[in-house]
């Protein structure tokens, strides 16, 4: 508090406003693998923000082509506008030595990356690796490939099984499809095959997490991030490795594969937006876990201030004065559920919330509860036979009272 000594008029700027909570950004992607130049930038994430720069630093005028490098022409293609390409050089693994920042530990250190791919790595330990890395973060999502000679859709049925028996062992069939359940990642079958950007006349199969990812960026800066990036064309895709039925997805989509297929009159688009969470997750959708994600992410950026704050009610209703107004631009974007903020979301920040006990312990709790929309997976159109008449089931109806009460 100032000192007052002298009589007369004193003004003090005092700070009334709420802290407005930002959402943070999700459409940053790192791709993973190794790049043309293979000794350019080894295990150093490098940020490109278009293909010319990514040309010049990773490159040389001898370099051969690579999933990565394709990877990262069709994320720019798709909608990407910013990814981080770490270059783990050639032969190596992505896992590589968290001691020493190798590989994927070296996102790490990159906050900005939202989501992560490592084209053409499709074998257990680089899906563990992925995945490992994206719930150890808890802010990122993983795009992880189906091996590119896969026929067997039996086979992709597995995906997501945890093994047991003799499938657990490490000559199973099945063992170099399998990614264990995770509501972090998503699994996308089967590869594309587009023009080398090192040969545009050469038509090469490629892995398709590089252009999906570029599809998530593209989803959520046109729509948002509670979109689900589905039902969306692949830019710069020719063909496909495998051509995907009805009745085959028919069973993928239950075992959390997301198929890319191709339609007559619409291209060859992604046709599913499932997690690997299981079909009974409430994770089981990619927009609603990257939704929270955002949410959780810029709640806990936009509320750093209150660390060692007085744990009393002005703090307590400051917070939920805060968190509402962010939430409410969430409901307002169409992210949640509900005709009113109320039916969308609740924060409760109190004395309920924070007991004596809590507050002893240097902890301040709030509870906050989102109804975050979903995907309308399954389009549904109930058609039958109709007799005739009126022009309208409420016509008819009306018709039908009068000639009973007559």
């Amino acid at each position: 508090m100032p000192t007052y000594m002298t009589p007369g008029i004193y003004i003090e700027e005092v700070a009334t406003g709420a802290r407005p909570i930002t959402p943070v950004g999700t459409s940053t992607a790192a791709l993973i693998g190794e790049a043309p130049d293979a000794q350019a930038f080894l295990n150093e994430p490098v940020a490109i923000n278009n293909p010319s720069e990514f040309a010049r630093k990773f490159i040389k005028p001898d370099s051969p082509s690579t999933d990565l490098a394709r990877a990262v022409f069709g994320f720019f293609a798709n909608g990407g506008s910013r990814c981080y390409v770490l270059n783990v050089g050639r032969g190596r693994p992505i896992a590589g030595d968290a001691r020493r920042r190798e590989g994927i530990a070296a996102l790490e250190t990159v906050d900005e990356a939202k989501i992560i791919a490592a084209p053409g790595y499709a074998d257990p330990l680089s899906y563990e690796a992925l995945i490992s890395h994206c719930e150890k973060m808890g802010d990122r999502f993983a795009i992880l490939d189906a091996p590119r000679a896969v026929e067997d859709i039996d086979r992709l049925k597995k995906v997501g099984v945890p093994p047991s028996g003799d499938d657990a062992e490490a000559g199973d069939a099945a063992s170099g499809l399998r990614a264990r359940e995770s509501a972090c990642a998503a699994y996308y079958f089967p590869w594309i095959r587009t023009p080398d950007p090192f040969n545009p006349k050469k038509i090469v199969y490629t892995p398709p997490s590089g252009h999906i990812a570029g599809i998530y960026a593209r989803t959520d800066a046109r729509r948002g991030v509670h979109k689900a990036p589905a039902n969306e064309p692949v830019r710069g895709a020719l063909d496909l490795s495998y051509k995907v039925t009805r009745e085959e997805q028919g069973e993928l989509n239950r075992a959390g594969v997301n198929c890319i297929r191709f339609f007559p009159d619409a291209g060859i688009r992604v046709w599913g937006a499932r997690t690997l969470a299981g079909d009974a997750s409430e994770w089981r959708y990619i927009n609603v876990r990257r939704l929270f994600n955002m949410i959780e992410e810029s709640i806990g950026a936009g509320t750093r201030w209150v660390v060692f704050e007085p744990n009393d009610a002005r703090t307590w209703k400051t917070i939920e004065r805060d968190v509402r107004a962010f939430l409410t631009i969430v409901w307002r974007d169409g992210a949640l559920k509900g005709d009113a903020p109320e039916k969308a979301f609740f924060v409760k920040c109190d004395e309920e919330t924070n007991p004596s006990e809590v507050v002893d312990a240097g902890r301040l709790v709030t509870e906050i509860g989102i109804a975050a929309v979903k995907p309308a997976e399954f389009i549904i159109f109930r058609i039958g036979q109709w007799i005739g008449g009126p022009g309208t089931e409420e016509e008819a109806a009306s018709e039908q009272t009068e000639g009973e009460g007559g």
